[in-house]
């Protein structure tokens, strides 16, 4: 009797036993079940869209400073000491105008002894001519009369200095009553018909550029101008610091608006390239680096591509590496990305007016 009782109670512990471990593998599937359904809550909400190829037109910006078309520096010959200057900087002046003039001593000097010269000379031909000359004195006397003329002039030059060019002066770097140095007096600039700028573009704009080539240029100081530019010069040889060609635009400036010193931006069309354009919204700054990069769906999964941006097209960037024709490119919920991660499609091919993303920062 007792190993009946014996026999009941381990059945019914053992039947105790099973149940608990039934119940225990029941909540252990119940968690996983519902780990997996938290998992596959989690995954980041994003909005994708299509992009394909366009012709851009390839509008490229230089900057540059304006320089005078012509360049004169005024200074004498010798070191001198300046009597008067008639102009300032900012001065119109004219071809021929006077602008400085210089202690005359020299002058004086030279005219003394010129007239002597000129003296012995007749002298010499009054001698010959009743024969108590020599044709060799008068032959010395006419070669001192010839070199005394040639410095008077040259002194007189460079004693009274006049303008070249008509222009503008740009610099002045004396005033009366100073001795002339290694500085010119004045520096005149022609401003008209043209200026000029010298801008600098890479390797590979440089086989498009060609001389002749019509630009715009505008100027911060003149924002609702446009001026008209060309092409004179294409310089052959590369910097061999910066990998770039010298190009000289000449801007018509007949009415003088330009100044030297303006910021100039320069607008060549090299004609146009077929690239991807991306919205601007799919377009991601990383941070602490000038790097942007651009999430590429595929296939419930993302990729974070590395892109090299061309021009800003509207709300929209031309792609030059780094997207690919017929790629779908995520416009909104790039926070909670990350390279190869899994993600749900909430909209295909969404508009892409107004989101908050734009232009989204990551550390990535």
């Amino acid at each position: 009797m007792k190993i009946y009782y014996k026999t009941l109670a381990t059945i019914a512990i053992s039947a105790m036993l099973s149940a608990c471990s039934a119940n225990s593998e029941s909540a252990d599937n119940q968690e996983i079940n519902d780990s997996t359904t938290t998992k596959a809550e989690e995954l980041p909400k994003i909005d994708i869209k299509q992009v394909s190829y366009s012709q851009v037109a390839q509008d490229n910006e230089y900057t540059a400073t304006v320089e005078a078309d012509n360049i004169n520096n005024i200074s004498p010959s010798t070191p001198n000491r300046i009597k008067s200057i008639t102009v300032d900087v900012g001065d119109n002046v004219a071809k021929g105008q006077t602008l400085v003039t210089l202690d005359a001593t020299n002058v004086d000097q030279l005219k003394v002894r010129l007239n002597h010269a000129k003296i012995e000379y007749n002298r010499a031909l009054n001698l010959l001519e009743i024969g108590a000359g020599t044709q060799q004195a008068v032959d010395a006397a006419k070669t001192e009369v010839d070199a005394l003329t040639s410095q008077y002039n040259n002194v007189v030059e460079n004693t009274v200095l006049k303008s070249p060019i008509s222009g503008v002066v740009t610099a002045r770097n004396y005033d009366p009553g100073d001795m002339t140095g290694g500085s010119p007096i004045l520096t005149i600039g022609q401003l008209s018909p043209s200026v000029n700028v010298m801008i600098y573009v890479t390797e590979t704009d440089y086989a498009k550029i060609k001389r002749g080539m019509g630009v715009d240029v505008k100027f911060d100081v003149y924002p609702n101008e446009t001026f008209a530019g060309t092409i004179t010069k294409v310089h052959p040889t590369v910097d061999s610091r910066t990998r770039t060609f010298g190009v000289e635009v000449s801007i018509a400036n007949r009415n003088q608006k330009v100044k030297p010193g303006m910021f100039a931006r320069v607008l060549i069309n090299l004609g146009s390239a077929k690239h991807v354009v991306v919205p601007d919204r799919a377009v991601v700054k990383q941070a602490g680096s000038g790097n942007k990069y651009v999430y590429v769906y595929n296939n419930g999964v993302v990729s974070y591509n590395k892109v090299e941006l061309g021009q800003r097209i509207d709300d929209s960037y031309e792609v030059i590496s780094g997207v690919a024709d017929g790629d779908f490119v995520v416009i909104t919920g790039q926070h909670n990305l990350k390279h190869g991660a899994r993600a749900e499609v909430i909209n295909r091919d969404a508009r892409s007016e107004g989101d908050d993303d734009n232009a989204t920062e990551t550390s990535k």
